[in-house]
């Protein structure tokens, strides 16, 4: 089982906004990097839509109108597109709900659908905690508790197990409802329970998933249905099942299922001999199915405790949304008062990495000078920066690392939700790539990084795969803490100084970043070329695809609307390599053939750099040494070097977020300008595109 230590779970500590009041029992789903949450209740049931920015860390309240719904909790709530649906749930005690809306996001539009009834049997019944899930375009409600007494205050509660399918229409509005026939068992009535519908790639058959719930008793059975051929099972699995549970949440990312939070029995109870267990606790344990090999992981587990609140605590009726491969957890219940009979919510927001960020696009130029580049890259969703780095041909450099692999930065934590403008960190850190055998370049002068693979690196993918041996410190989180108290909440990130647990110190960069883009510049989409020119008298681009494409839009104005989020600026090294104790007398022997050696131009923000420099490490030092060695070099005393007139430089960039760093991007070549010629012209673009006039 995984240290939950290694999990990197991030609360978020700063936000802006009209927060929503703690509640249990609403809903939220996803739009993009827009987390939007309905209903719940505490002290009431709350009508409002909250929406909350997970890239600008902004609560807002969105202006809605048209047949708006009344507050309801432990309702369905599910998203297809840019629409979302409501249906059921509790709009006052005792009384339930199975009317349908619907929301259009983009106009903040509400709409009373009315579907039609299935040709045979009766439409859903009023309920509430039942599950609704949507895959393509139908919709899948199962179970849920009903009242059977007309009586609000009478509540005579009754398990259901029923089965329906709602057809959506295109756009906007329902077709109706329809009661499929199944095959097989069908699971047992039950309420607040989660479902959840997984596709492999390789199959076309969609199953959906569900899990646990309440009848009575907690349950903790699994339960499969085919959606192609309306087959029930109960699947076999592998390894340790969750403890029985209800109002948990279960979150699909990849070919994983996390189940996190919810009611359990009590420790002491006996649950085989207590069918209504009138005792139980909320739990904070966190629990993946890989819903491929049907086998279960427990990453944290009911009996581990966490003294330094690192991870969210105990909660119950909590909302949980995946954006991206990061997952988000606000508020729930985490206790009840029976003496003033109310109950205990939460007010805190948190987040989890489960994967290392994808490779982003190759580096793109937007200009070449004699003595500098503006290059920019695609945006990575849920990243928390990116780390720039570029190699050179210059005699003047001395390659002195066999190897050209990147830093690992598992555990830092570049709180992107603390506003603030583009920044650039000198960075002198190791991680493993998965990326092919590229050059060393042979150099003279001062020697240059080393990035060794490490095979053992401390990132989320080993906590999630308990059978890797990992033997790896918690040093990262050091760093973490004091970066976060070197931030402040509307400047830009200050470099301070990293001396607890790594002894880092940090260098003040003298190069600037531009935040955004002028729509008026056009982007390089950087392919390839194969050619290399000096008549252009810069901006030669070279890498191993094909040729280059031009576009007519800038790809950064689809986020220059949206503020900076800020990011710490880091210095990690986190490989498990010692300082070499020799230097070598010929540094340029050193460097094998075929092989590269990588130079850090620092960690940026956001999507775009001005580069005019990039950082060197001391004479004689060969390699990085290993999180919590005392030998870590000083970074105040690298030297930082200046890019040259008419020189070729290979750029390559990776994103960054709580698990690490991910793989590099693809190389890019450009060349500086030569000094006496004009620089040259921004990319040529397409005017028209019936009768197409080029221009630049």
């Amino acid at each position: 089982m995984a240290a939950p230590s290694l999990l990197n779970w991030r609360r978020v500590s700063s936000f802006t906004g009209p927060v929503p009041r703690a509640r249990h029992g609403h809903r939220a789903v996803a739009i993009r990097e827009l987390m939007i949450i309905f209903g719940g209740g505490n002290e009431g049931i709350a009508d409002e839509l909250h929406v909350y920015n997970t890239v600008t860390n902004q609560w807002f309240l969105p202006a809605v109108r048209g047949d708006i719904p009344p507050g309801c909790a432990a309702h369905g709530f599910v998203c297809d597109g840019t629409r979302i649906l409501v249906f059921g749930g509790m709009v006052e005690y005792g009384r339930y709900s199975n009317e349908l809306y619907e929301l259009q996001a983009s106009r903040w539009l509400w709409k009373k659908v009315k579907p039609h009834p299935p040709s045979s049997g009766l439409p859903p019944c009023p309920r509430l905690g039942h599950s609704f899930s949507l895959y393509g375009n139908k919709c899948y409600l199962f179970g849920g508790l009903a009242n059977e007494s007309e009586d609000s205050n009478n509540n005579v509660p009754r398990y259901l197990n029923d089965f329906y399918e709602l057809e959506l229409q295109h756009g906007s509005g329902v077709v109706g409802w329809s009661i499929p026939v199944t095959k097989g068992i069908v699971p047992s009535p039950r309420e607040s329970h989660t479902a959840v519908i997984y596709c492999k790639k390789d199959s076309g058959s969609p199953k959906m998933y569900v899990f646990g719930g309440m009848c009575g008793a907690r349950l903790d059975d699994l339960w499969q249905l085919d959606l192609e051929t309306m087959s029930w099972s109960k699947p076999e699995t592998k390894g340790t099942v969750p403890l029985p549970r209800s109002l948990h949440t279960a979150s699909v990312i990849g070919n994983k299922m996390y189940i996190f939070g919810g009611w359990v029995p009590h420790k002491g109870e006996n649950i085989e001999t207590s069918p209504h267990d009138c005792e139980w606790r909320c739990t904070s344990s966190f629990s993946y199915l890989n819903l491929d090999t049907a086998e279960w992981t427990t990453l944290v587990s009911d009996s581990q405790e966490d003294k330094k609140n690192s991870r969210p605590r105990p909660r119950a009726g909590h909302c949980a949304v995946a954006i991206g491969t990061r997952l988000y957890f606000w508020s729930g219940r985490d206790g009840y008062k029976k003496a003033l009979n109310s109950q205990v919510c939460c007010k805190d927001l948190w987040y989890l990495d489960t994967e290392k960020p994808p490779a982003p696009s190759q580096v793109q130029l937007i200009k070449a000078t004699t003595n500098s580049f503006h290059v920019k890259w695609d945006e990575v969703p849920t990243v928390e920066g990116y780390l720039l780095q570029l190699n050179t041909d210059l005699p003047h450099q001395t390659a002195s690392s066999d190897s050209s692999l990147a830093p690992n930065l598992q555990g830092v934590r570049m709180d992107p939700h603390r506003p603030g403008s583009n920044s650039t960190v000198p960075n002198s850190i190791s991680d493993t790539t998965n990326s092919a055998k590229t050059e060393h370049t042979p150099m003279k002068g001062t020697s240059v990084k080393n990035r060794p693979d490490l095979k053992a690196s401390t990132d989320f993918n080993a906590a999630l795969h308990p059978s890797m041996a990992t033997n790896t410190s918690n040093h990262n989180s050091c760093v973490v803490d004091m970066l976060r108290k070197n931030e402040g909440p509307h400047t830009s990130a200050n470099i301070g100084v990293l001396s607890s647990c790594l002894d880092l110190r940090t260098v003040i960069p003298e190069t600037s970043v531009s935040s955004s883009v002028s729509s008026a510049q056009t982007m390089v989409t950087q392919q390839t070329i194969k050619t290399e020119s000096s008549s252009t008298n810069g901006a030669v681009v070279k890498d191993e695809t094909s040729l280059t494409t031009f576009s007519t839009k800038s790809e950064v104005d689809d986020t220059c609307a949206l503020p900076a989020t800020k990011i710490s600026r880091v210095e990690t090294q986190a490989t498990a390599m010692s300082f070499s104790k020799e230097t070598p007398s010929n540094p340029v022997a050193t460097v094998k053939a075929g092989e590269r050696q990588w130079c850090d131009v620092g960690i940026f923000k956001n999507n775009t750099a001005l580069v005019s420099q990039f950082y060197l490490l001391p004479k004689g030092k060969q390699s990085i040494s290993k999180i919590g060695n005392a030998d870590v070099p000083d970074y105040s005393l690298l030297k930082k070097q200046d890019l040259v007139p008419g020189t070729g430089y290979r750029f390559r960039v990776a994103a960054i977020n709580g698990c690490g760093i991910g793989p590099f991007s693809k190389i890019s070549e450009f060349k500086t300008c030569i000094p006496g010629f004009p620089g040259a012209p921004s990319a040529v673009r397409i005017s028209k595109v019936r009768c197409p006039v080029k221009s630049w």
